[in-house]
């Protein structure tokens, strides 16, 4: 088998962001316009009163003190509560692709790599705006790539499970180089009314190009060790939204076919997976926590990670070691740990090891152990 490496990285970042302050006051705001039109059901104890929210509990609660998106417009509309985005025609470039797209290029370019030496596209992420053409064809076609492309799910280790299909084409000669696309446009699953989920994700795109080592040219290149997966079904983070709604004469916007989750359960069920997915990972090469130099963990929640990395190390881990980027990201579904990557990379020295790990639904867990060449 070939060794593989990751050559390059790429992140696109939209120009809208939104704070806590800002999504704050528009859902207490909303909460009050909700509660004055329910006044009636609300006092029969028919519907709940929405309870207001507060900058400092979702800062304390996730870490996250802003985020980016796709499009502003709509989102702090008391009487839209989600984006306002304008239908694209059929032969126009898709939301999803342009994004992914932007991400795309710039790894290229830090890959030093062409249309002409990419074999293969993955689109990997937690939702696509349609369910075909794929995403990553509409992408193929754009960058002018031979061979060919296709989607996959597997929320918010989609990432993670991209680069290891990537990683395996490479390694059995299937495909000389592989391009990994992350094109997170999650803002239009969120229930901006929810005071429990509305403030988690953010919208951005990333992407990775995997190669054989025979073919590197970057500067900063990965050499990947090894990679593990595992899953555990659970229905604590869950969106319904699809395609049989039509036949089921649901509303196919309700709470339940957007994003929506047990947070507590997953904080309580994750945190020891992802450990010991990580730990065992370490372990079939003889390595400890210890032994790494960097982790690029999942931005989901910085309590989260902070309980991971005392269960490896026996402490908190410094934002050198594990950096932290959902504080003005948020949680952009799997795409974290690769802002992470990106953003905190350059600065590892030959023979240092990192690793990459992704953890979200299904649940779904993902890992890369990599070594600087």
């Amino acid at each position: 088998m070939q060794q593989v490496v990751i050559s390059g990285s790429g992140l696109w970042t939209p120009k809208h962001s939104i704070s806590n302050e800002e999504l704050i006051n528009s859902y207490n705001d909303y909460a009050d316009y909700y509660n004055e039109q329910n006044k009636t059901q609300i006092d029969s104890g028919q519907l709940s009163a929405k309870p207001h929210s507060s900058a400092e509990f979702v800062e304390k609660a996730s870490g996250i003190k802003s985020r980016y998106i796709f499009e502003k417009k709509g989102v702090l509309d008391i009487h839209r509560m989600r984006p306002l985005l304008p239908c694209r025609a059929d032969n126009e470039l898709s939301q999803q692709a342009e994004i992914g797209l932007e991400a795309a290029q710039k790894a290229l370019a830090s890959a030093n790599k062409t249309a002409a030496d990419i074999d293969a596209i993955i689109v990997a992420c937690a939702y696509t705006q349609r369910s075909y053409p794929a995403i990553a064809i509409e992408i193929q076609e754009a960058l002018g790539v031979k061979g060919f492309g296709f989607d996959m799910l597997v929320a918010c280790s989609a990432a993670t499970f991209g680069m290891h299909r990537a990683y395996e084409m490479v390694a059995a000669g299937t495909a000389r180089a592989v391009l990994v696309i992350n094109p997170e446009l999650v803002s239009p699953q969120i229930d901006y009314t929810d005071r429990d989920s509305h403030f988690i994700f953010g919208d951005v795109a990333t992407a990775v190009v995997l190669e054989s080592a025979e073919t590197v040219s970057s500067e900063h290149a990965y050499n990947i060790l090894s990679t593990r997966a595992m899953t555990q079904y659970s229905n604590n983070i869950r969106s319904n939204f699809g395609y049989i709604t039509h036949a089921t004469d649901e509303d196919p916007y309700g709470p339940d076919k957007l994003f929506h989750q047990e947070g507590r359960k997953v904080f309580k069920e994750v945190c020891p997976l992802a450990a010991q997915h990580i730990t065992e990972h370490l372990a079939a090469h003889e390595l400890v926590p210890q032994d790494l130099r960097r982790w690029w963990l999942h931005q989901a929640n910085i309590n989260m990670n902070t309980l991971i990395s005392k269960r490896l190390l026996g402490r908190e881990a410094t934002t050198d070691e594990a950096p932290v980027v959902l504080d003005t990201y948020a949680n952009t579904a799997s795409a974290g740990s690769v802002i992470a990557f990106n953003l905190h990379n350059h600065d590892l020295q030959r023979g240092d090891y990192g690793i990459l790990c992704s953890f979200g639904a299904g649940y779904s867990i993902g890992s890369l152990l990599v070594q600087k060449r």
